[in-house]
């Protein structure tokens, strides 16, 4: 691809500073009218991503795949899934991004692949011991003939975290190991050939013109030496991040893994970068996925789950500077992503389900969608002033919240099923999103198809419904990002401020004075110009949960 970034995102390590897009495909934008987005749905859309005023995007998987986990079963690493269209799709999808000045990040699952993959299948028709099982986690079981799994782990989704499988003679055989569901088995991250193979997939897409990976599971590689038995405390989030010395998260051997991988992008260029989702604590653990040899940017879920609340947060940005700061690294703040609850509902809540859980009819804690979006408005115009880089979530853009009324018979997690609808998972969030609000299925496709229901009330929050419109979410996103750019922001450094009161931050950034009143009461309003504000302010006084930016000059 020999195509152009723009002037916002030519600097090599323009990733310190990016705000990073994610794009959900298959409820981004559906172009062909079957209900599912796709590739071909996201270039028609990328116009408007750019006039946003992000700097990348991001692409949950688009690989061929059975889809048992929305893409995250990979059965060709190195080829489109006719869902989302044809590796010609892809090239034509990159190179507008080129176009537009928008770099592009793709979603790389390497702790397991689908059972559908040709190296599994390998693997079921090959005996015990066989160079094909070796790459996987394959273990002859317990008891007296096998019968029982070789440890204990859960999986993420619920069950037991092994599956015995039929030998080709019939009988019963063993047991192979899958932390998420049954149909994805973990590969062996010891054994070279999966090393040299995963080498060639970043080449692959590298050599496209991709610009970097986000790395699922970027934790979960690296297994204990003889798989110990472990059990997970009963309120630990299901991706862990809560617990030490857990046998199958964070193990020292990752970091090889992606010194390794920093060696294969430095040989295309400077600008190409890793991003990992690791659920890792403490921050100051977790900066050993950011040394200058590895990854350029891991996910701040710390951040991610902190309340609105001052002292919380404040904590929170002190620790992550010092922590990444210490390895030369920038931090990056997320509030919202495909598997979490939509900040606009999650700050709402009292106190938030853990991750993973999911809301729905009969869920304990129960929304206040206005206090939610609210906080959540505020909470965005609050990280959009931090030092670093950013990333956003499709559809917080718009206000959008968590869809809970969903049917039982719509949902399509896999954790809701393997725990017998104890957990809602994942779905609320991923909900297609509204384009136009009197277009059938709301612009996102030109049917009114959609893979999961879209509510009524998603017209409210339609990109044309909020375009131009003053106090719209829309234009409080697009006039943060480009206050953050005209002000340099993403690079400047952070100094507190004195605030009025333990409810209230107040900061200073690159000549811009940020106060963040997290509490109900109205607080003054210090002087200055005010250059955005996430909602209402009147009479020198700043309403609660409410981020103004102001300006001296």
């Amino acid at each position: 691809m020999n195509s152009t970034i723009g002037r916002a995102t030519q600097r090599d390590d323009w990733w310190r500073t990016a705000v990073i897009y994610q794009v959900y495909p298959r409820s981004f934008a559906d172009a062909d009218g079957d209900g599912i987005g796709d590739l071909p749905g996201i270039t028609h859309r990328l116009p408007a991503l750019a006039e946003l005023g992000v700097d990348a995007i991001w692409l949950s998987p688009f690989f061929t795949s059975p889809q048992a986990d929305a893409g995250y079963d990979v059965a060709d690493y190195c080829d489109v899934d006719p869902l989302f269209g044809t590796l010609a799709d892809f090239d034509r999808m990159l190179a507008t991004a080129h176009e537009l000045g928008l770099r592009v990040i793709i979603d790389l699952v390497p702790n397991h692949s689908s059972s559908a993959h040709a190296w599994f299948q390998a693997a079921l028709a090959s005996a015990p011991g066989s160079p094909e099982r070796a790459r996987y986690i394959f273990r002859d079981g317990k008891g007296a003939a096998g019968e029982l799994p070789p440890n204990n782990w859960e999986s993420v989704f619920g069950g037991r975290a092994w599956t015995r499988v039929v030998e080709a003679d019939g009988t019963p055989g063993q047991w192979y190991l899958h932390l998420f569901d049954t149909s994805q088995p973990d590969f062996d991250w010891s054994n070279e050939e999966v090393r040299e193979y995963f080498r060639g997939v970043l080449r692959f897409w590298l050599d496209r013109g991709a610009d970097g990976f986000r790395v699922d599971v970027a934790h979960g590689l690296a297994k204990a030496e003889g798989l110990p038995d472990y059990v997970p405390p009963a309120d630990a989030g299901s991706m862990g991040g809560d617990e030490a010395n857990v046998p199958y998260w964070a193990q020292e051997g990752v970091h090889e893994i992606y010194r390794d991988w920093h060696e294969v992008l430095a040989a295309y260029g400077p600008d190409r970068i890793l991003a990992g989702e690791a659920w890792v604590e403490p921050l100051t653990k977790l900066a050993k996925w950011v040394r200058p040899d590895e990854m350029h940017q891991t996910f701040n879920f710390r951040y991610l789950e902190t309340p609105w609340d001052a002292a919380a947060l404040r904590s929170v940005v002190d620790d992550s500077l010092a922590a990444f700061g210490s390895v030369g690294a920038p931090s990056t703040w997320v509030l919202s992503n495909h598997d979490v609850i939509r900040h606009a509902t999650r700050l709402g809540l009292t106190p938030p389900p853990p991750q993973g859980q999911g809301l729905g009819p009969k869920s304990e804690s129960h929304p206040d969608e206005v206090v939610g979006l609210r906080r959540a408005r505020a909470a965005t115009a609050f990280m959009l002033a931090l030092p670093g880089s950013s990333y956003l979530y499709q559809g917080e853009e718009l206000g959008l919240p968590e869809v809970i009324d969903l049917p039982d018979s719509a949902r399509q997690d896999p954790s809701f099923f393997r725990t017998g609808g104890e957990t809602y998972g994942r779905d609320g969030c991923r909900v297609p999103l509204p384009w136009e609000a009197a277009a059938p299925g709301t612009g996102f496709g030109p049917s009114a198809a959609s893979w999961l229901p879209q509510p009524e009330s998603w017209g409210d929050y339609a990109r044309d419904a909020q375009a131009g419109v003053p106090g719209s979410t829309l234009e409080l996103y697009r006039s943060l990002l480009a206050l953050r750019r005209e002000r340099g922001l993403g690079e400047g450094e952070l100094e507190w401020l004195p605030s009025e009161g333990a409810a209230v931050l107040a900061f200073r950034n690159g000549g811009v004075t940020v106060v963040a009143n997290t509490g109900s009461a109205p607080v003054p309003l210090p002087a200055g110009r005010v250059l955005a504000a996430s909602g209402p302010v009147a009479q020198d006084r700043i309403p609660g949960d409410t981020t103004v930016w102001l300006a001296a000059d």
